[in-house]
């Protein structure tokens, strides 16, 4: 039992560390995602993730490094462009 409770409770840590006490929210249009540098680095396979169930594609918009704070996204039909970075 003690085994049991162990598990589950480093497993419920590790799904609220990852998307946040109230995960993320959106729709077709876009959403937001709770700020933590967990969710930053998958922020974008977290919109992406919401936007593909509606055969569209994700764009961050805005991201705030503060915790209490959001990472927007919209969903979009065309595909970003790539941006190249310069050397």
């Amino acid at each position: 039992m003690r085994r049991q409770a162990l598990l589950l409770a480093v497993l419920g840590s590790t799904l609220v560390s990852c998307v946040g006490v109230y995960g993320a929210t959106g729709n077709d249009t876009g959403g937001i995602i709770p700020w933590s540098p967990d969710n930053e680095r998958e922020a974008l396979n977290i919109a992406q993730n919401n936007c593909g169930r509606f055969n569209k594609h994700a764009a961050i918009t805005s991201v705030h490094r503060i915790y209490g704070d959001y990472i927007g996204y919209v969903c979009i039909w065309d595909p970003p462009p790539r941006r190249r970075h310069r050397t």
